[in-house]
């Protein structure tokens, strides 16, 4: 690359109102010194947890021709590479054509994927997207961020506690993983959620056990994953790295809070 500044392309979902996707990812990467080029996978106005929605997704052959574009003017030079919310699987079989030749054409690229698939035991994308994240992206991802259910799901196996959270982490490490952060997972009733980072050359293993916040909050995966690739560009200890996206989210997460307070 000719400019020591790094560069992520992230692909991923858009809302006009809110913030989840891209609205999460892009600015908090700008403000820590990332340049970033971004591609919508599905843009809708507002987050699909409200009573209705509109927009649409992009197709596979959309995002082709915004990828041909860029390399065209030779400008699809990356550092890194982010993908989160994908609607379909042509769309998801296209993504991985362009993160292979991404990282073909560029030395050392680092790609972030954050799976999404669901949560609470639950899909809120066509199922047969898991078959196509363990066939097609697995091989290329550098740092994969899925919550329980998304591990559970990837790995195959049942993951209910903190054992089975590390047995599927380490599955995903003999599957060529180097680097593995499960961002969520209630082990207990305890009012309390668990992340575990793992990275398989150094065997670093760090777990953190955070407070339940009782709220709904929509894009936090989102921004997790993309403080989790700025911060482990920026510290080379896989625990300070997640130790400071993890503050980072948490410290938004209060502040939203307080702010919410106000509106009542």
């Amino acid at each position: 690359m000719g400019s020591t500044t790094p560069r992520v392309l992230s692909i991923q979902s858009h809302v006009v109102r809110g913030y989840a996707g891209n609205r999460c990812a892009v600015f908090p990467l700008q403000t820590l010194g990332f340049e970033v080029d971004f591609i919508n996978s599905v843009q809708f106005s507002n987050h699909t947890g409200y009573t209705t929605f509109k927009g649409n997704k992009v197709g596979e052959n959309e995002l082709h021709e915004l990828y041909q574009g860029l390399k065209l003017n030779q400008v699809a030079e990356y550092s890194h590479i982010l993908t989160g919310y994908v609607a379909d699987v042509d769309f998801l079989r296209e993504l991985a054509n362009i993160v292979k030749d991404i990282k073909t054409n560029n030395d050392g690229v680092v790609y972030v994927c954050d799976p999404v698939l669901g949560d609470n035991g639950a899909y809120y994308v066509p199922r047969e997207l898991a078959n196509e994240y363990r066939s097609r992206i697995l091989p290329l991802c550098d740092i994969l961020t899925p919550n329980q259910f998304e591990l559970g799901e990837l790995t195959q196996m049942e993951v209910k506690t903190e054992k089975d959270a590390v047995g599927a982490i380490q599955r995903l490490h003999d599957l060529g993983v180097p680097v593995v952060v499960l961002t969520s997972a209630k082990f207990t009733d305890k009012p309390e959620i668990t992340c575990i980072a793992s990275r398989q050359k150094d065997k670093s293993l760090l777990k953190v056990v955070i407070p339940w916040k009782e709220s709904t909050f929509v894009g936090t995966g989102d921004l997790l994953a993309a403080m989790i690739l700025a911060w482990t560009t920026k510290e080379p200890s896989l625990e300070k790295a997640v130790l400071k996206a993890l503050n980072i989210v948490q410290g938004i997460l209060k502040e939203t809070l307080e702010f919410s307070k106000g509106l009542k």
